[in-house]
Parts: C-alpha cells; structure tokens; sequence
C-alpha cells in the first residue's frame, strides 16, 4: 500500500501539534488503537477518545463522535478500516482540524480527497507511534 508524500520535515511539523482526537480508540491494550494513543498521551499529546461503546479509556472521557468534541483540534487520528473511513472524515472535517492522519494500513483516496479540497493536511498508511519515535 502506498503512503502520503509527506517529507520527515512535514511530518515533525504534524507532530508538533498535540490535540489529538482519536477516533476508533480502543480499551483493549493489546491494540494499536490502544497503545499508539496511550503513548502518544504519554509524550505530551493530549489525547480524546472517540468510541461509542464505553465512557472512558485511560482515564479519559469517550466520546461518540468527533463532532460532539468540544473546542479546536489539531489532528484527527483514525483507527477504522480503509472501507470505514469516509463518514468518519467527512464528520472530522466538520470540526476543521489542521490534520487527518489514517494510521498503518488506512488508505481511502475519495476520503483524504474531501478532508484536502477543504484545506486539511491528510497523512495515510503511516503510523503515529512510529514517526514519533523516528522523527521526535
């Protein structure tokens, strides 16, 4: 699966931002969507939930969906399949972050074509931990 185009100086740049809404966030601590985002809170990111299926997740309250996530926010973190992922960004683009980034594995081009045509920066098939360790 091919990646963004997005170089290691863009990437930092995404990384610098630290209010992180992580939609498809799970309980299960043996899941990426679990332990990518508890370490990106254990790195200075300030991590929100999103699942409907519980009310908190390390310590944090869950949300239902991106839009009833109060204030701005930076990045929107997605951990759904790629055939999942388009209501997902079209919500996030509601919110107006200044990043979706699809973790490893997510790619949807008609979505990350919407979420750019509204001036959003799109990161795909790359994962938040990895760059983060790579580049931080």
């Amino acid at each position: 699966m091919e990646k963004d185009d997005h170089n290691d100086d863009e990437i930092r740049d995404i990384l610098s931002l630290k209010k992180v809404v992580v939609i498809g966030m799970s309980k299960n601590s043996s899941k990426a969507a679990h332990y990518v985002p508890k370490y990106l809170s254990n790195n200075g990111f300030e991590i929100i939930p999103v699942n409907p299926t519980t009310d908190e997740i390390l310590d944090k309250k869950c949300y239902n969906s991106v839009l009833d996530v109060d204030g701005s926010i930076d990045i929107v973190d997605i951990f759904r399949p790629s055939s999942d992922v388009l209501p997902f960004v079209k919500d996030a683009i509601k919110k107006k972050p200044k990043v979706i980034w699809l973790q490893e594995g997510i790619h949807n081009s008609e979505a990350e074509n919407l979420a750019r045509k509204e001036g959003i920066t799109v990161v795909f098939n790359r994962c938040m931990l990895a760059e983060h360790r790579r580049l931080c």
